[in-house]
């Protein structure tokens, strides 16, 4: 399965879990079981919670913004350009300082 997207043409909608984050799906497991690929905006002054993933492997590139990321054990600013990675069933979270654009793996398919 080969795909080419541009990030203006990744449909956003709202985040089934999260009141102020946007959703959008590049590849699905639907689609590709081994990984699915998601685009996640944040707005600003926003957290995700903290939370685990039982089976997936988050890879998670920022492409905008500036936040801090809970992983493991504590909290990590991130900004513009870095890249995180998170093995399963390890603790993390989420806090925008200002509005973040992710592009996140998630392997096997999450989503």
């Amino acid at each position: 399965m080969a795909i080419k997207i541009n990030l203006n043409e990744v449909k956003m909608q709202p985040h089934p879990k999260f009141d102020g984050v946007k959703i959008g799906y590049v590849v699905t497991k639907e689609s590709h079981s081994e990984l699915s690929i998601i685009i996640l905006e944040v707005d600003s002054g926003i957290e995700v919670p903290l939370h685990t993933h039982e089976k997936e492997i988050d890879s998670i590139f920022v492409i905008e913004g500036e936040g801090e990321m809970f992983i493991v054990d504590s909290w990590h600013k991130v900004k513009k350009g870095d890249i995180i990675a998170i093995g399963k069933n390890e603790l993390h979270g989420l806090k925008s300082k200002t509005p973040l654009k992710c592009y996140i793996v998630h392997a096997p398919a999450l989503w």
